[in-house]
């Protein structure tokens, strides 16, 4: 028997057992120089919206070395997809920032796989409506449980997570002290009409199709809402994605530019969809760090 195997504080492995003896791993998908006890232990957590349970998996500031005072800041994540889950497997993303002194709340909104066929199909015809309610609200929840720092939240997704960051803080402005995008959606016509052909007809689902749904498409866009945005933000971009062309965030850049809004704007030459090279993965937790710090923890 073959399979991959990790644990919150392991990362995935490729284990094969012969019974009766005992199992072996084969390979090993990243380094495992970290004790267990200096990483976060990941905590399933519900909260409501709308009178409807809402899902995610919580990550505590978490060290053997550091302590801090008063409440920490927290980090909401959103997932892409947008229909995906975050479990509480290793999550290298997560125990970066919670080994850091943030909190970390990985959200699974409505939409979300996992939690049965109502939850997941309940963002057809919402996406930029319940996604948005539920991180908002996620991040209330942090702050009435005590988990929290109320001024210092921070919004962070990519791709479909990207879109809800930026719907978010143009829909909710102030709500967030900032925001970080990674190849987020900031156009849904042009993402419905040039994006690639496996998700060519996604959104007539999510929203509707073209042209009945037109007037959702502007509504739900935050290219047309972006004079609203006005909190701190991050973005990350491939410059060879084709999933969410360069251009979704430069037309999103522009606009903090002309305004003077807060940002930094990070192009990676090689990149697609997400990180590969690892002094691009490295090139981003740093910018990311500086980024917090300038805008979140030291203001």
């Amino acid at each position: 028997m073959a399979c991959i195997a990790s644990s919150s504080h392991t990362p995935s492995r490729i284990v094969c057992c012969q019974p009766p003896k005992e199992a072996v791993v084969i390979a090993r998908s990243a380094t495992e120089h970290i004790r267990p006890a200096a990483l976060a232990a990941p905590q399933n957590l519900t909260w409501e919206t709308d009178d409807t349970k809402v899902h995610g998996v919580y990550y505590p500031p978490t060290s053997t070395v550091c302590s801090g005072r008063g409440l920490p800041p927290a980090i909401v994540l959103v997932h892409g997809g947008p229909t995906g889950q975050s479990t509480n497997q290793f999550e290298g993303r997560n125990q970066f920032f919670a080994t850091r002194g943030y909190a970390v709340l990985d959200v699974n909104y409505r939409g979300s796989t996992g939690y049965g066929r109502h939850y997941m199909e309940a963002l057809r015809g919402h996406w930029g409506i319940y996604d948005v309610e539920d991180v908002l609200s996620a991040a209330n929840h942090l702050v009435e449980a005590g988990l929290a720092d109320p001024d210092r939240l921070v919004i962070m997704g990519g791709s479909a997570g990207g879109y809800t960051v930026l719907r978010a803080l143009t829909a909710k402005p102030g709500a967030f002290k900032a925001g970080i995008c990674l190849y987020g959606i900031s156009n849904l016509f042009t993402l419905a009409t040039d994006t690639h052909k496996f998700e060519s007809r996604y959104l007539d689902a999510l929203i509707g199709p073209l042209p009945e749904a037109g007037d959702l498409y502007r509504q739900r866009s935050p290219i047309f809402a972006v004079e609203a945005l006005r909190d701190p933000v991050a973005i990350f971009q491939g410059a060879e994605d084709r999933v969410v062309p360069l251009e979704q965030a430069q037309t999103i850049v522009e606009s903090l530019r002309q305004r003077g809004v807060a940002h930094e704007y990070h192009v990676y030459e090689g990149e697609g969809h997400g990180w590969r090279r690892p002094e691009t993965i490295a090139a981003f937790y740093r910018a990311v760090e500086g980024f917090l710090k300038q805008y979140v923890l030291f203001t």
